[in-house]
């Protein structure tokens, strides 16, 4: 593709951002347009970008209107009626989908790709990390891993600080809270130790960590479905040949994919509004499977029935804590709902593995990532160190206030299994308290298609607070409201209006609080963080 502009109809999604960044990073001009300004769309016009908020084709930038040097990248969720894909499109411009662009930058890369339909962000994020952290084989520590010999003693997990952190808040296990991080500090190289490096950058680069004296293990990359706390980022920007990528089976985007190995975590009936059925979507993840390149490697959740037509791929099973290929063993709760435990491999046993965040549903996760890093090799002891430090991704079991007395995260699960899945991990880490769920339901498709489970899952909470639906990309759909899931709970419910959210939790006496959905419900994170705090 020969082209000096990049245009972004939709530029402020996680992974549209990603790629922007990506083609900035290139010397790239890029403009483009988003219905609503975000925190990720300040980030992309510091860096460089011209962004506007109104559909409007006068407010396209004159530079971006030469179709001999502009492409222009676009979203699935982009309405068909939308002004300037109109204008773009009636003018011959050359026009591609998001996923067409990722799997044009991974086709020289050993991709490692992680679908599924919940679980593959936190997945992906962490084999990233681990990337960085382990990903070398018959590693010469003395010339490439340690830049330094001083002692260095890692913190706790949880006591870096949060890139924005509400007024009147501190992370769990830093100072100023009263909860003890259950995971004691050791004792390292300094060139071993990652952790507490959180990069800014548009993309998170290698001299981030080589500037601080710190060398990485594997200088990989890595596009995002969330903003990683440990780089910082959507996008992670690297010298080595691995690619760590999250495959998004929404409009069949990661069909653009041709992996080295892949993990599927799940093949859930999901985006119905796309597929039609679930057959459909399992359909696609079959196909996306075929798409392995022969020697490689497929690692799928065991008891995900998928058929896979492609012999010239070794499979694998992963699991919590169930025997398979590759599953945790020895598992023990730990305070404030940490873990520690080994993992199974086919060849070895990693013991005394420690993840940085807490939740069983992280731990199944962490078994599918360290199974992909076992495929393209790691070296044992950095791994579990990448383990350690790893801190997670914004929005996804995202701590903000987490002490003896009171406890709230943000989570985004919007489908019925991501909400049991985390529902179950929280009440598992603490055990007898009293959780109360706030769940803004996401798409009028998605909410007629399930009302019915998410009311079963919304109802293992103590108590239920649901806001509207968030439509996103959909006009509303007669009949289907909030209404729908909330006379189907059986737990104590009421609906309330986003706008009076945050009086209402005011006046309530919360133990653990976490919010749920897709929508713009973290808008208010910070502000429920505060009033969550002053209750401790």
């Amino acid at each position: 593709m020969n082209f000096t502009h990049v245009y972004f109809i939709g530029i402020g999604g996680i992974g549209m951002s990603a790629i922007a960044r990506y083609f900035l990073h290139e010397g790239k001009a890029v403009a483009g347009y988003d219905r609503t300004p975000s925190p990720l769309t300040r980030e992309l016009e510091a860096e460089g970008a011209l962004i506007h908020y109104d559909d409007s084709v006068e407010a396209i930038p004159a530079p971006f209107r030469d179709k001999a040097r502009t492409l222009v990248v676009y979203t699935p969720a982009i309405p068909h009626d939308h002004s300037e894909l109109g204008y773009f499109t009636a003018g011959g411009f050359e026009l591609v989908k998001r996923s067409r662009i990722l799997g044009v930058i991974a086709r020289d890369k050993y991709v490692m790709a992680v679908a599924g339909t919940h679980g593959k962000t936190t997945t992906t994020t962490l084999v990233a990390w681990l990337n960085w952290m382990a990903g070398c084989n018959d590693i010469d520590h003395s010339l490439r891993c340690h830049a330094s010999d001083t002692p260095y003693t890692a913190p706790a997990p949880g006591s870096w600080p949060r890139t924005q952190e509400p007024a009147g808040t501190t992370p769990a296990g830093s100072k100023g809270t009263t909860t003890s991080a259950p995971i004691p500090a050791t004792t390292a190289s300094a060139g071993t130790i990652a952790c507490e490096f959180s990069a800014t950058a548009p993309g998170f680069e290698p001299e981030v960590l080589r500037s601080a004296g710190l060398a990485p293990c594997c200088t990989g990359s890595a596009f995002l479905g969330g903003i990683s706390k440990n780089f910082g980022s959507n996008l992670v920007l690297g010298d080595g040949p691995r690619l760590a990528v999250e495959a998004d089976e929404f409009d069949r985007s990661f069909l653009q994919l041709y992996p080295d190995a892949a993990v599927i975590t799940a093949a859930d009936a999901d985006h119905l509004d796309i597929y039609g059925t679930h057959e459909a979507v399992r359909e696609a993840f079959t196909a996306f499977a075929g798409q392995i390149k022969p020697g490689g490697t497929l690692i799928v959740k065991l008891g995900v029935d998928l058929p896979v037509a492609n012999p010239d791929i070794q499979v694998y099973t992963y699991a919590y804590d169930r025997q398979a290929d590759f599953y945790a063993t020895n598992v023990t709760l730990l305070e404030g709902g940490y873990y520690e435990y080994d993992i199974v491999c086919p060849d070895r046993t990693v013991r005394g593995c420690r993840l940085g965040i807490p939740g069983w549903v992280n731990v199944e996760n962490s078994v599918a990532a360290v199974a992909l890093l076992w495929v393209a090799g790691f070296d044992e002891e950095r791994l579990k160190e990448g383990l350690r430090t790893f801190r997670g991704v914004q929005r996804r079991f995202d701590f903000w206030v987490n002490t003896p007395t009171r406890v709230y995260m943000d989570d985004y699960a919007h489908h019925p299994r991501e909400l049991h899945a985390a529902i179950t991990s929280v009440k598992r880490m603490f055990p007898g308290r009293r959780l109360t769920a706030v769940f803004q339901p996401h798409l009028y498709t998605r909410t007629r298609d399930f009302h019915t489970e998410f009311a079963e899952a919304l109802s293992e909470a103590d108590e239920v607070i649901l806001l509207p639906i968030y439509p996103a990309r959909e006009e509303p759909i007669e009949g289907i409201r909030s209404e729908i899931i909330l006379d189907r709970i059986t737990s104590p419910h009421e609906i309330v209006e986003k706008e009076n959210l945050l009086q209402t939790l005011q006046n309530k006496d919360l133990d653990i609080l976490v919010t749920f959905g897709a929508g713009d419900i973290d808008r208010l994170c910070a502000d429920i963080a505060q009033i969550v705090a002053r209750k401790a």
